[in-house]
């Protein structure tokens, strides 16, 4: 498993914690645990490989950052989403700047560019072209404003 693909079933986690409520802790564990995660690689090439330790400490990072952080990810996605009212956001869309906003404050070894690229990888692979556009532009703006702000 790459880290593109541990950042894939990040979102999935984080994505279905909307519908659930539940805990990090125990989203993770249960949708990690073998026999659940078995299942899954039938449905999904994303499952095939189980991923290491390094990246489920990944994994739990960003899942539970997100889940600690969301108001204030929201309140990113609202200030640079001009003219879109944050409800009309598909949630998956929403779960995807939430981790890339979350990457790009909160995780060192994630460059910006990458948090970026990826962001607008999976809003297209899941959401279409248009919608990685959009995304590109919320995370550029974004990602542009932490800049000057730290100069």
């Amino acid at each position: 498993m790459t880290r593109s693909d541990a950042r894939e079933l990040a979102v999935h986690l984080i994505y279905g914690r909307e519908f659930t409520g539940e805990e990090p802790d125990k989203i993770i564990a249960a949708r990690l645990e073998k026999e659940y995660y078995s299942l899954l690689a039938g449905e999904s090439a994303l499952y095939a490989d189980r991923p290491s330790r390094q990246q489920i400490r990944y994994i739990d990072g960003v899942v539970s950052g997100v889940a600690n952080r969301i108001d204030d990810l929201n309140n990113v996605i609202r200030q640079y989403s001009i003219g879109w009212d944050v409800s009309r956001i598909s949630k998956l869309t929403r779960t995807i700047l939430q981790l890339a906003i979350f990457e790009i404050q909160f995780v060192d070894d994630v460059p910006t560019g990458v948090a970026i690229a990826e962001a607008v990888r999976l809003a297209k692979l899941y959401d279409g072209d248009d919608t990685g556009a959009f995304v590109n532009g919320i995370l550029g703006s974004f990602a542009r404003n932490l800049e000057a702000e730290e100069k």
